[in-house]
């Protein structure tokens, strides 16, 4: 190291202290530069306790010491980045666009449906503490997603068989029926979301299971391994990330599905989907900023007129409870609350075909008559380009908006297409009546990403929570069965019997269409008989199943104090 200059020699020397204090248990801190510690003493530092990976990275100003710790107290793997010695000479750091040249090619865009190209180096190693399971300890669950199957199936799995990991880019659960109702402050965002660590303690109490903030990118059947990236932190527009390898016993893909486009131009650059909290948070922002905008004098009756104009596209259940939502924030609170503009406001919800077609015919009628008299207009029609202030329909006319939400229903997304596993029809990936994935071993898909093979003559379920509700149940059931009978590791289940496979019964359909009215409907199918009810009642019975559905007792008590306070003080309208 004689050719380092000396400040960095010593800029090094008190990093190399640092880290052994750290790998003695004397003091923590999460992160530093390969590029200021020598390869030999990083391998060091690698396999000592606790553990940090480490990777190179710059901004403007210098090195940033970045990287990953295994924290032994809390059971959980974080990644951060913090800025230290800015004194630090770069001169000698090219950039370009503001982004250091040496880690530009690693920058990846996030934009959703994007194709996905993995390269990862040959010597990513698995974390420490998640290398193959060795005998004598516990066989290990990874679990890939943090929706409605892969917590569904966490709470349902026996960790005193197994150990979880879970790897996902969000640590919580978002309970997707009342997320129309926080767009516009019926319910607060805190009460429809519930932490995983929550739903499935051990991930923080468990030596050895863990929630990892991060991405699956790629899955190596052969040798039971996965490849991820850390979900990393924005600076200077550089997404900082780290790469590694975790090994598994069982594998249980529940990553979900995305937002379908039809590959429509301007979608992803101009419309909102509702499918996420921070979408929500997003529609909300954007909600309020137009009816403030819209308030000062001066603005032409056109510009008010498009900025509060709010376009939903897309008439399935979340496009229809979202209209009705919107339709009762304008009746309660807008008409009071911007009286100079309230004859501005209005909503336009279209549909290519018939709205919630999945329901039967005289609700479908009934959700018509009601969402019109609450002064939502119905259009029917394809949307043919969207703009940065109008979309285009098939018909050529023209439909200016102020905010636009896109709800047309899901598919696959790029991480499923890009695995190599065998596809129902639809895309999704394929499983057989026992929702393993035949062609890999191990290997278990559950929710909105996977279909049933065509081989299995049966059809593909729809994208419902609560089918991924009940496939997480069943497999959670499944597995505790096989590690019962030592079936636990890898490749010891083969001769194993697998039990009856899943079947899944629809219990009903429902939704709320706003001014406290909603539709049940209690048929098996849309072909079967069953009983089906609009109007009031059904919208105290959607609030209560709901109320009784929602995550924990927490959540419970915070949609319940929600609807309270907003049906006696009104909705907050505050853009926070």
């Amino acid at each position: 190291m004689a050719w380092l200059p000396t400040g960095r020699r010593q800029l090094q020397s008190y990093a190399v202290s640092l880290l052994q204090k750290a790998a003695s248990g004397s003091y923590q801190f999460s992160s530093f530069s390969s590029s200021l510690v020598d390869p030999a003493i990083s391998n060091i530092i690698f396999n000592s306790q606790p553990s940090i990976i480490s990777s190179r990275s710059f901004d403007e100003s210098g090195p940033v010491f970045h990287g990953l710790l295994v924290n032994n107290s809390n059971r959980s793997i974080t990644t951060n980045s913090k800025k230290l010695f800015a004194q630090v000479d770069s001169s000698s750091v090219t950039t370009e666009n503001g982004i250091p040249s040496e880690i530009k090619e690693k920058t990846e865009s996030k934009t959703v449906g994007e194709a996905r190209n993995i390269s990862f180096p040959k010597d990513v190693q698995c974390l420490p503490g998640l290398e193959p399971t060795k005998p004598g300890s516990k066989a290990r669950v990874v679990v890939l997603g943090t929706g409605w199957a892969g917590c569904s199936f966490m709470k349902g799995l026996d960790t005193k068989i197994y150990d979880v990991v879970c790897i996902s880019p969000r640590n919580h659960m978002v309970f997707t029926p009342l997320l129309a109702s926080t767009c516009v402050g019926t319910l607060e965002f805190r009460s429809v979301a519930e932490p995983v660590s929550k739903i499935q303690p051990a991930l923080s109490h468990s030596p050895s299971s863990y929630f990892l903030l991060a991405e699956c990118k790629d899955i190596d059947t052969n040798n039971h391994e996965i490849y991820c990236e850390t979900v990393g932190e924005k600076a200077s527009g550089v997404h900082r990330k780290l790469q590694f390898k975790v090994a598994y016993d069982k594998l249980i893909i529940a990553s979900g599905a995305e937002a379908l486009t039809f590959g429509i131009n301007g979608v992803m650059e101009h419309a909102i989907f509702l499918r996420e909290v921070h979408h929500a948070q997003e529609i909300r922002r954007k909600l309020l900023l137009n009816l403030m905008l819209s308030d000062i004098p001066g603005i032409s009756e056109g510009e008010k007129k498009r900025l509060l104009h709010c376009v939903v596209v897309g008439g399935g259940p979340t496009g229809v409870e979202f209209s009705g939502e919107l339709s009762d924030f304008i009746i309660g609170d807008v008409h009071e609350r911007y009286s100079h503009v309230k004859d501005y406001i209005h909503v336009t919800l279209i549909e290519a075909n018939e709205i919630l077609s999945s329901f039967d015919v005289s609700l479908r009628q009934y959700a018509i008559k009601h969402l019109t008299k609450s002064g939502v207009r119905l259009v029917r029609g394809v949307v043919k380009d969207v703009q940065s202030q109008k979309i285009i329909l098939n018909d050529g006319t023209e439909v200016p908006y102020g905010l636009l939400v896109w709800s047309t229903g899901v598919g696959p997304s790029p991480f499923s297409r890009s695995l190599k596993l065998p596809t129902s029809p639809g895309g999704r990936i394929g499983v057989d009546e026992w929702l393993r994935a035949p062609s890999a071993e191990d290997v278990y898909a559950i929710g909105d990403c996977c279909g049933f093979l065509e081989s299995t003559n049966r059809p593909t379920l729809p994208a419902l929570a609560q089918v991924a509700d009940r496939q997480g149940k069943y497999l959670a059931g499944l597995l505790n069965r096989i590690g019962r009978a030592g079936g636990g590791r890898s490749g010891d289940a083969k001769d194993i019997p697998m039990g009856n496979p899943f079947v899944y019964r629809h219990l009903a359909s429902m939704a709320s269409v706003g001014r406290y009215k909603a539709l049940v409907d209690l048929r098996q199918s849309k072909e079967s008989k069953g009983l089906s009810v609009a109007g009031f009642m059904s919208w105290l019975m959607w609030r209560s199943a709901y109320l009784t559905d929602v995550l924990s007792w927490r959540n419970r008590f915070y949609v319940a104090v929600n609807w309270s306070t907003t049906f006696v003080f009104g909705r907050d309208i505050s853009r926070i």
